[in-house]
């Protein structure tokens, strides 16, 4: 469970205004002229409050399709991208099963994951930004969600295997303990930086465990904060 945050009460999940349902739901239908087809992913945008995981000062915006900074060094994905990655990982139909995400951040696609997927894990190596997190989810009350504090470029072997991988910053390669983490027939979903493409250009790769090997497919191109080592 993810536990609570004795000094920190939760945030209104409701919203009014700019923070509305209606403001959510007009989020979503953006999301589908922006071509998210899956309507498991898209239920699940409408049900997370985004709101309740930025800044007062930037409540207004939080349905706006842009990343927005969270403090730390550290940004809220866009919707679009946080919709894309989990509809990746579940194309075909696929169920996500038993999920970690690396970069827990402020908690908001923790929380979307927790909306399509049975069992998340989600990792953060920033104490501050992880209990911060905490304190966003109290009031969702999502019993299938464990945040850890730890260094995601060495996953949760405790917990392992697992069906879905998704990271939340890029790094220059897939980290190897990942890959040994990933379940045969898993999927795994991050942003690689690809030097060749020229200076800063990141995309997505979906890598696929079969029986014998990895398979991997480009994706869009995205901006993510870097994927750092160690805990702070």
């Amino acid at each position: 469970m993810v536990g609570q945050v004795g000094m920190r009460e939760a945030k209104n999940l409701a919203g009014i205004g700019m923070t509305s349902q209606r403001t959510r739901e007009r989020m979503v239908d953006r999301l589908r002229g922006e071509g998210i087809t899956d309507e498991r992913v898209l239920a699940a945008m409408a049900a997370v409050p985004r709101h309740v995981f930025v800044e007062e000062a930037l409540a207004s915006r939080a349905y706006e399709d842009t990343a927005l900074p969270i403090g730390l060094g550290q940004t809220i994905s866009q919707p679009y991208v946080v919709a894309k990655m989990i509809e990746a990982l579940r194309a075909g139909g696929r169920d996500l099963g038993k999920v970690l995400e690396i970069g827990t951040g402020c908690g908001y696609q923790a929380a979307v994951l927790a909306h399509v997927a049975p069992e998340v894990y989600s990792i953060e190596r920033i104490q501050a930004l992880l209990d911060r997190a905490r304190g966003n989810l109290l009031g969702l009350k999502l019993s299938n969600l464990r945040l850890t504090y730890g260094d995601g470029n060495l996953g949760l072997a405790k917990a392992a295997p697992f069906d879905s991988i998704i990271v939340a910053a890029a790094a220059p390669e897939v980290p190897q303990a990942l890959l040994q983490q990933l379940a045969v027939g898993g999927r795994m979903i991050l942003p690689l930086k690809m030097p060749q493409a020229g200076r800063g250009v990141q995309r997505l790769v979906l890598i696929e465990r079969g029986p014998r090997a990895y398979t991997e497919k480009a994706m869009d191109a995205v901006r993510f904060v870097p994927l750092e080592t160690g805990r702070l």
